[in-house]
């Protein structure tokens, strides 16, 4: 008998551990909820994209969102944890948190980081769970540029001094990197932040190459999806805007040449990349300054349909971050209107971002054509059961895990 049973529940391929294969994937359209039976359309939240080889089962992505929790680079289990709620709760992508290609490209010490083969393990546990779910699972690569050597968000900060915050430069002796802080141009993000040290060329060209080190070893990992982040006025944020770019040579100037840094990276990426799985690029589609020259929508246009011809399939549209100056006003959807223009104006996926708190707003995003993909990440942390939450409120059931089913089920 038991091993008939054992026949019968076969683990999903490739697990380290035994669990029940989910198919369809948590956050698959399963049938309405309509009293009536009828529903016309599935909601366009919960119908599924394909990018390139992989399928999503819905419009619901975890945004990568920065922890300050791992050590020496390395993720742990506190990751596994907060990584793996989510492929059990119906979000149809989970993105891993800015991942720094070199450790000078952290923001904090306690950031991610993905330059050397040590960190692939930690990483490949995460991914490991998560395909065991039947969910994809994505990795952003950054380097933090002038803003890196900062305060993490939650640490106590009060052994630095009464007038330390959040963000500020941490110093050596708490562990910080102070004098190796670079920039396109020796441009403090403000006087709280590290005066950065002008590249060189060939410096360029070596952050570059770390960024491809970086990508192979998320290949290796098993991620399904590389995200570069060319947003927050992270590193190639900076180049590409006149705000923190004052460059003379072939990477300052002119647009294109301002571009050039990011957009090396990208085909250089795009050329290691498996073909069949997706590339996104995050950008902030403006600077939120007006009274100087700066980073706007127009060239993010303009951006965007180079990195569609470089083979990138998605443009994740976030805003702001490379100046203390912004006029930034925060609120509900703020950046929505950002990626309805470059959906509307480039062949490409477009994903948005940015309190996205209630679902049928989330729908109308997909519905109206604003963006293909619905980034999420303080609404997540709120509430994990989000996508479930949002399919009871559009009609619909969506595909729980086979342990989950009847409690989930019973409840709705």
């Amino acid at each position: 008998m038991t091993d008939k049973i054992t026949r019968e529940n076969i683990g999903a391929p490739n697990a380290p551990f035994y669990t029940p294969i989910q198919n369809p994937p948590p956050g698959t359209f399963v049938k309405t909820t309509q009293s009536n039976g009828v529903i016309e359309n599935i909601p366009s939240l919960f119908t599924p994209l394909k990018l390139r080889g992989i399928t999503l089962p819905n419009r619901i992505a975890l945004s990568p969102m920065c922890t300050f929790s791992a050590q020496d680079g390395a993720l742990t289990d506190w990751h596994l944890v907060h990584l793996g709620q989510f492929a059990l709760r119906g979000a149809g992508l989970i993105m891993v948190e800015a991942t720094a290609v070199t450790p000078e490209g952290r923001l904090s010490p306690n950031d991610s980081g993905l330059w050397n083969d040590e960190q692939i393990a930690p990483l490949k546990r995460i991914v490991d769970f998560v395909h065991s779910q039947g969910v994809k699972i994505g990795i952003q690569l950054a380097h933090g540029g002038r803003k890196a050597s900062t305060i993490a968000a939650f640490i106590n900060v009060k052994a630095l001094g009464n007038n330390v915050k959040y963000s500020q430069l941490l110093p050596e002796e708490f562990g910080g990197w102070p004098n190796d802080v670079i920039g396109p141009s020796p441009i403090p993000w403000d006087d709280e932040h590290a005066n950065p040290k002008e590249l060189t060329i060939e410096q360029i060209h070596e952050i570059q190459e770390s960024f491809v080190a970086a990508a192979k070893r998320a290949e290796k990992a098993g991620f399904d999806i590389v995200e570069l982040h060319y947003a927050h006025g992270y590193l190639a944020h900076e180049f590409f805007s006149p705000i923190s770019n004052k460059r003379t040579d072939q990477y300052g100037g002119s647009f294109e040449n301002r571009v050039r840094f990011g957009l090396e990276i990208t085909k250089k990426v795009r050329e290691i990349w498996s073909e069949d799985k997706p590339l996104f690029v995050r950008i902030s589609a403006t600077d939120w300054v007006d009274d100087e020259d700066s980073w706007e929508i127009k060239q993010s246009v303009e951006l965007s349909k180079l990195f569609q011809a470089l083979g990138v399939d998605l443009i994740d549209v976030s805003t702001g971050g490379n100046t203390p100056k912004q006029n930034l006003a925060v609120k509900d959807h703020f950046q929505v209107p950002f990626a309805e223009v470059i959906k509307k104006n480039v062949d490409i996926n477009v994903a948005t971002v940015g309190l996205i708190k209630d679902p049928k707003l989330a729908n109308g995003i997909v519905e109206n054509g604003q963006a293909d993909l619905v980034f999420l990440a303080r609404s997540f942390l709120a509430d994990g059961n989000w996508a479930i939450r949002a399919a009871k409120e559009l009609g619909v059931l969506i595909q729980t895990p086979v342990q989950y089913n009847y409690a989930i089920r019973s409840f709705l």
